[in-house]
């Protein structure tokens, strides 16, 4: 492929080379529920209403969050503080969790832990009142609007000199014996430092394993070299592995520090690429170091997280790319229909010619593309071209870039499809089906996660649902849906047709409403009742 002009520039023999990025949107890896960042009004104070469309919104000059964390507190007079921030962030189709601190203080003891004395436990006999309490608010919120999408069971559960302290054989207890009555995903154990001993009795115990969704962690201080768990893919089939706070590298330095804010983009493209996390999800959404800055715009930082948030949309699924196809450039692939995105950091003091390409595809066209450097935040550039599935471009030094393309020949998803694909009904019990909807005034998404809870491996399904009256599809993902209304089929694509049993796939929609929210009652995968949790 011949030179092309890159901002104004022409890719030269000059420029140092990397070797080729290979990108094959047929290579599925993990389902991505988004990018984000946490609120916490009785410490910090509330988000504005400017912050929140700033935080939540896609646009430009926005971070393009699609996850919000917020506390649990412990007593019920502190539930809606964090509200209207929850309720705007659904509105822009957001989802929220939670996490506590400390349960009611009625519920806990003091403990002597090695040098501390008044360290803090939930009391042995109060499991059943916690769970109750984490029930509470889960319905105070969705009295208000707001669906949690999951709840922690602790946050920092091995770091609690300040809150509640909680053993991984505690933990399992709670799982076990009480989890199973809480009315949202749960979340646990959301260790400190991505601890493997308090999530690993989790995944050993298979009566805990059943009671909870979503394996929780934290970053602050893990080393790269530990961000895979292989325990989690032996054991963790049908579960959700998330990120929910950071800070990173540090919180002493301003979020405008460069080119130091690169080093958030490389912590995001290894949480994604080497520990295959499914969220990644910042401390304080607006602090000094933080994604946004406290006059609310956004820092460098979170240009950083922009580059992955605005574009990396919940529902895409991480596809296989050479992730260090250079010393310091990091390269990772996200796919949703025939759409691809790919995220691009160069950390280098000079630029790179770098080229792309993607398998399995002649495609051609258009390729918009994001810059942020010294001088620019996620800056759109002039679009590059596709030439037979390949495009070089130069990556200027000490920046990130993003581009986007369409690629021919592969799944659309729009609510349509061209052919019924022939698919047997597979035998055993019935599938199981979580449907779970964040709506606002005339619209609402949905997620749907399908898994096989059969013996045998599914070889090609279509999930069949009946929309309520007056809702109608308007786009999807992982998915292809015919009709817009009414009785609705999404048949898989390409890339995630197989079901292992075990095995979950993810995909979702988003729909217009005149009023009625009402979710669908019943769920038929391949001809066969399913059951909805």
């Amino acid at each position: 492929m011949g030179a092309l002009t890159v901002a104004g520039s022409i890719v030269a023999a000059t420029e140092a080379s990397a070797a080729a990025a290979n990108i094959n949107p047929s290579s599925p890896k993990q389902v991505i529920k988004g990018f984000g960042a946490m609120t916490h009004a009785a410490w910090i104070g509330d988000l504005t209403s400017a912050q929140r469309d700033t935080a939540f919104g896609t646009g430009d000059g926005k971070l393009g969050f699609s996850l919000l964390r917020i506390p649990v507190g412990e007593n019920q007079a502190d539930w809606s503080r964090d509200l209207a921030t929850a309720q705007r962030a659904v509105a822009l189709g957001a989802t929220v969790f939670a996490s506590p601190w400390n349960p009611p203080a009625s519920m806990t003891e003091t403990f002597t832990r090695g040098g501390q004395t008044n360290a803090k436990r939930l009391k042995a006999g109060s499991y059943g009142a916690y769970a109750q309490h984490l029930n509470d608010f889960t319905t105070h919120l969705k009295n208000n609007g707001v669906n949690l999408y999951a709840i922690s069971v602790q946050n920092e559960p091995d770091y609690a000199t300040d809150w509640t302290w909680w053993t991984s054989a505690e933990m399992v207890t709670f799982l076990k014996q009480n989890a199973g009555s809480i009315g949202t995903r749960v979340m646990a154990p959301e260790s400190f430092q991505y601890v493997k001993s308090m999530s690993d009795p989790i995944l050993n115990d298979a009566a805990a394993l059943a009671n909870v969704d979503i394996i929780g962690a934290h970053l602050y201080g893990t080393p790269y070299a530990n961000f895979s768990y292989p325990l989690f893919k032996q054991k963790g089939a049908g579960k959700e592995l998330w990120m929910t706070e950071v800070y990173y590298p540090n919180s002493t330095d301003a979020g405008d520090s460069w080119p130091g804010a690169l080093d958030v983009a490389e912590h995001i493209h290894h949480a994604m690429v080497d520990a295959e996390f499914q969220a990644y999800v910042w401390w304080y959404l607006r602090r000094s170091y933080g994604p946004m800055r406290e006059d609310g715009q956004i820092s460098k930082r979170g240009a950083m997280m922009a580059h992955f948030a605005r574009f990396v949309r919940p529902g895409y699924v991480r596809v296989d790319a050479t992730a260090n196809p250079a010393s310091n450039v990091f390269v990772s692939a996200y796919r949703s229909g025939d759409t691809v995105v790919i995220v691009a950091v160069n950390k280098n003091t000079s630029s790179v010619s770098q080229q792309f390409t993607l398998a399995n595809t002649t495609a051609s066209g258009s390729v918009a593309n994001w810059l942020t450097d010294a001088g620019r935040n996620v800056a759109p550039q002039t679009a590059f071209v596709m030439a037979n599935g390949s495009l070089t471009v130069v990556l200027p030094a000490r920046s990130a870039m993003t581009f986007v393309t369409s690629v021919s020949g592969t799944p659309s998803s729009s609510p349509s499809v061209s052919a019924s694909p022939s698919i047997t009904p597979t035998a055993g019990s019935g599938p199981r089906v979580a449907y779970t909807m964040s709506t606002w005034s005339s619209g609402f998404t949905a997620t749907i996660s399908i898994t096989n809870t059969g013996t045998s491996t599914i070889d090609g399904w279509r999930l069949v649902f009946t929309l309520p009256s007056g809702q109608a599809v308007t786009s999807g993902w992982s998915a292809t849906y015919t009709p817009a209304t009414g009785q609705v089929s999404a048949t898989n694509v390409s890339y995630n047709g197989t079901l292992a049993p075990g095995a979950t796939v993810d995909i979702g929609f988003q729909a217009t409403h005149t009023g009625n929210t009402a979710e669908p009652t019943t769920f038929t995968l391949n001809g066969l009742p399913c059951t909805v949790v």
